[in-house]
């Protein structure tokens, strides 16, 4: 850590009276640049959003049609993209699932599938503890605003398309493709 402007100033009044010998003459470092701190991505990974959701269990269908709806439920939609975060750490995994979202809304898919994973449960590990914290918390990053605004709805799917450990997303139409 680089002394700032006070603390050179504090230590050139302390030594002022001291008279340098060449044994005891050391150089102060050369000014270096400040560096800047760009902030980085807000993570909503630490935040818990439960004012609103898109999820299909919350029944709040919002915009979506009849047909949508029941073609959604049936899962007729293709999916034409796929994350899949086994392995990710959660800040990571935040990350790759705003990236995901915006590339496919900006490139006009309609249906995406998110593989989270159900958690793993170790040999050691109490059955009981809370596991799958991408599982727990994918749900609540699309439900974050900037993502939020481009999902019309999600759900978990069927087992064919990977039940529990994964959710089945319908991205709204993309109108500046158009």
């Amino acid at each position: 850590m680089l002394p700032d402007e006070d603390d050179k100033q504090f230590w050139l009044e302390t030594v002022k009276d001291i008279n340098p010998t060449p044994q005891n003459l050391i150089p102060l470092p050369p000014e270096t640049a400040k560096i800047e701190i760009h902030p980085h991505r807000h993570f909503a990974a630490k935040q818990e959003f439960t004012t609103y959701s898109k999820a299909l269990e919350d029944m709040s269908f919002g915009g979506i049609d009849k047909a949508t709806l029941k073609k959604f439920k049936q899962e007729e939609f293709k999916a034409e993209a796929i994350l899949d975060l086994h392995g990710c750490r959660e800040d990571d995994a935040f990350e790759k699932v705003e990236d995901f979202i915006t590339q496919c809304y900006n490139t006009g898919k309609r249906c995406v599938i998110i593989v989270t994973g159900k958690g793993a449960l170790h040999q050691q590990e109490d059955i009981y503890a809370p596991r799958g914290i991408l599982k727990r918390q994918t749900p609540q990053w699309l439900n974050a605003p900037r993502i939020r605004a481009m999902i019309l709805i999600f759900k978990n799917p069927s087992e064919r398309l990977g039940g529990k450990g994964a959710l089945y997303i319908l991205l709204k139409r993309n109108r500046d493709l158009t």
